[in-house]
């Protein structure tokens, strides 16, 4: 008896979470015109009730099926084409792509807002939404009648609703206004409350869009604690277009192009990298006075063309070299070299041994090299380019800049988030008892 019981426990703790999202084959297809739109409508809720089952068993039969463009009727798009996945309880799915790349139809579709054409998406339990900004609120009633309102729409009673509306309103930071109509709100405070709820009200599923990036900086990470804190319990699917958050409490990641799926996994850095291998890091610019002119740049040793992009390994050597031509009559110039990763954020800065920018003499032939070498490599995988700035060193005005001038790719076998990474060393010591 002892051991079965065992065996018995052995096989629930190993059960695996249950599936709380699952998706299978869903498309769904627009039309680009109203006047056309709604003529499509009425034909499609005509066929739908059409009483004849020849009809029907043709619908089943095409409903899993992988959608083509001869499905599609004059003036139709697919906006989303053949997306499955599951999400179970306890996991976070990033869903990222650029807009326009289908990632709120999908949030529709599962929150039911709208019909899929084709396959099924299947929610279990409760689900808590914020997709557009004051979504689900009525503008006339004030915020606590909103929340009572939400809250009973989810299947809450009064008391419950009374239990957790202190914890709402301290958490969305709006309680001196809780007693205003929601329509005098402004987009910040209509957030606050929004994820307040939602998020209070105890969801199995809780879907986000990107309206947290409405919010400050304070409230949205409170926004993503609050997130970890809900993954344990429940499935989130969190769509944003900033990548650090993503990579933060992300726990599967799904790209989205034109309605396709680019990239799903567990595999947080490849599916970044797939999603910035999509934008450019901006176009080769320069500005300044004109008394310095970039003549070439190499890299280790090579002369670069346009559209090269070297591949640096993590942690390897590497070194450039710029060409430069100046007027005769400068007799000192600043060179800074910045590097900016490929949210277009700096993240560092070439300097010499004592922190400070180069300072030289400029040549009297009005010809000059000037190289950079770095022993090691400390920067995060991904895209990055190089900005090189000339100046005066006293004046601070630029003779020179050159945004762009080298795109470079940093290869890591490791999954890293940090963009510079710093290698120390660890002790465990271990303690006596209290």
């Amino acid at each position: 008896m002892g051991a079965s019981m065992s065996h018995t426990q052995a096989e629930v703790h190993t059960q695996e979470p249950e599936v709380l999202v699952r998706v299978e084959h869903v498309s769904k297809k627009f039309c680009r015109t109203l006047k056309r739109s709604l003529w499509y409508g009425a034909k499609d809720i005509a066929s739908e009730l059409n009483p004849f089952p020849q009809a029907k068993i043709t619908s089943k039969q095409t409903q899993m099926s992988p959608p083509s463009e001869s499905d599609l009727r004059k003036g139709e798009f697919w906006a989303l084409q053949d997306v499955s996945f599951e999400l179970r309880r306890g996991e976070c799915l990033g869903l990222i792509g650029h807009n326009g790349a289908g990632k709120s139809t999908l949030l529709k579709i599962l929150n039911g807002i709208i019909k899929p054409d084709r396959g099924r998406a299947e929610i279990r339990g409760r689900v808590g939404a914020l997709i557009e900004l004051g979504a689900g609120f009525n503008p006339v009633l004030t915020g606590r009648e909103n929340i009572y309102n939400k809250g009973a729409v989810l299947g809450f009673t009064k008391k419950a609703i009374d239990r957790k509306l202190d914890a709402i309103v301290n958490f969305a930071e709006i309680s001196e206004f809780i007693d205003m109509p929601v329509q005098n709100y402004s987009s910040g405070m209509r957030v606050r409350l929004g994820f307040a709820v939602s998020a209070h009200m105890e969801p199995d599923v809780l879907i986000i869009d990107e309206v947290l990036a409405v919010g400050d900086l304070g409230f949205r990470i409170k926004c993503l604690n609050a997130v970890s804190e809900l993954t344990r319990d429940a499935a989130v699917i969190f769509v944003s277009h900033s990548m650090p958050m993503i990579s933060r409490i992300s726990s599967h990641i799904m790209l989205l192009d034109r309605g396709r799926v680019e990239s799903y996994g567990t595999d947080i850095a490849h599916g970044l990298d797939c999603y910035f291998s999509r934008f450019t890091l901006g176009e080769y610019n320069v500005s300044g006075t004109g008394q310095v002119r970039l003549l070439r740049i190499y890299a280790d040793g090579q002369l670069l063309k346009p559209g090269d992009t070297p591949s640096l390994p993590y942690g390897g050597p590497f070194s450039f070299h710029i060409e430069l031509s100046t007027d005769t009559d400068l007799q000192k110039m600043r060179i800074a070299a910045i590097i900016w990763n490929q949210e277009l954020r700096p993240v560092a800065d070439l300097v010499d041994e004592e922190g400070q920018s180069f300072v030289f003499d400029t040549p009297a032939s009005g010809r000059c090299k000037c190289s950079f070498e770095l022993p090691v490599v400390h920067l995060n995988a991904g895209k990055h380019s190089l900005a090189i700035v000339v100046s005066n060193p006293n004046t601070d005005e630029i003779y020179l800049r050159v945004d762009n001038a080298l795109s470079m790719t940093v290869c890591l076998h490791k999954t890293s988030w940090a963009d510079v990474i710093l290698p120390c060393k660890g002790a465990l010591q271990e303690l006596g008892e209290a």
